[in-house]
């Protein structure tokens, strides 16, 4: 059994202070805050889910993954459960921001306030031009679309549905939500056996 890495005692992390931590954990830094991420199987099931959503019709310049480090400041560096990105930073990490196209957080028990105000605020700041957040939390599952107001840097609230989601950004996508409802309600009731 390996023993859990003891991280250092700070108040304000930053991306220089990521530098001195365990290579083999996922790390997140949003507003100082360092998150160590723990995602069940259906949470990932789910970013997959997605993930496979966006590819159908994606342009060959932009990669869909999951899962990256994005660097935004020195106090910011989220990993969005669900990335659109140029093609060319398929090698790198940290991912710059400012080509991100898209980015999709999947609602945790713990994430819920972090991934619709925190990471909303930073991606929105960074001119991350979509963002959109799925909820599982509750009996069928939410997507809510936001598009970023360039002026402002802020988003606004495009759709919000639990039926099937359609649009145009960053390029044509359908996400079948009943579906992915379906298919964690059957994930989940595969527990109780």
């Amino acid at each position: 059994m390996t023993a859990a890495p003891i991280l250092p005692e700070r108040q304000e992390w930053t991306v220089d202070d990521l530098g001195e931590l365990p290579k083999d954990l996922p790390y997140e830094l949003i507003n100082g805050r360092l998150i160590v991420p723990s995602p069940t199987a259906l949470h990932q099931d789910l970013c997959v889910r997605l993930l496979l959503a966006l590819e159908v019709n994606c342009p060959p310049e932009f990669l869909v993954s999951i899962d990256l480090s994005m660097r935004v400041d020195r106090r910011n560096e989220p990993r969005p459960d669900v990335v659109v990105i140029r093609r060319k930073h398929a090698a790198r990490s940290p991912v710059p921001v400012e080509d991100a196209l898209l980015a999709v957080e999947v609602v945790s028990p713990t994430s819920h306030f972090r991934d619709l105000y925190d990471k909303a605020k930073v991606y929105a700041r960074s001119g991350v031009r979509s963002y959109w957040v799925v909820d599982p939390q509750h009996e069928r599952i939410a997507l809510t679309e936001y598009t970023l107001d360039g002026a402002a840097r802020e988003y606004e609230q495009l759709a919000h549905t639990e039926d099937l989601f359609v649009t145009e950004r960053p390029w044509k996508v359908s996400v079948d939500l009943p579906a992915l409802t379906a298919r964690r309600n059957d994930l989940l009731a595969g527990e109780e056996d």
